[in-house]
């Protein structure tokens, strides 16, 4: 039986760490739309739409792949997630945000009484 080929996979991370996320128990390539998760030291089962996860890798090849995103979680993701947390730490709540937007709607509402001086005006100027 073939073997998928996990040499790609291992590049990229090592090359590209960027284009990875990790959530769910899962590693996440954006780019490609692969999923992949670790079921053991030397198993990763693939979610992909096309027919890649229809292979599964050699034992060898998994635990490169595994060690590969250890090193990529550890030097790359970490860091990702301990600045997205800290930016959560300066957000503005969801409920000041939809205040602010509220009251930017309503002040740049033109008022009735401007309104309507402007629409005499312009009839005034139409009927000389």
């Amino acid at each position: 039986m073939p073997y998928l080929d996990l040499a790609p996979a291992i590049a990229a991370i090592r090359s590209r760490p960027e284009e990875f996320e990790f959530s769910n128990d899962t590693l996440h390539h954006r780019p490609s739309r692969h999923h992949f998760r670790f079921v053991a030291e030397d198993e990763v089962r693939i979610d992909a739409v096309c027919d890649c996860s229809l292979l599964r890798a050699t034992p060898e090849q998994t635990r490169k792949f595994h060690a590969a995103f250890r090193d990529w979680r550890t030097s790359y993701w970490r860091g990702v997630e301990v600045n997205r947390e800290f930016a959560r730490h300066f957000d503005t709540p969801l409920w000041r945000r939809c205040a602010i937007w509220l009251l930017r709607r309503v002040v740049s509402l033109p008022s009735a009484g401007r309104h309507g001086h402007a629409v005499r005006d312009s009839k005034q100027a139409v009927a000389t």
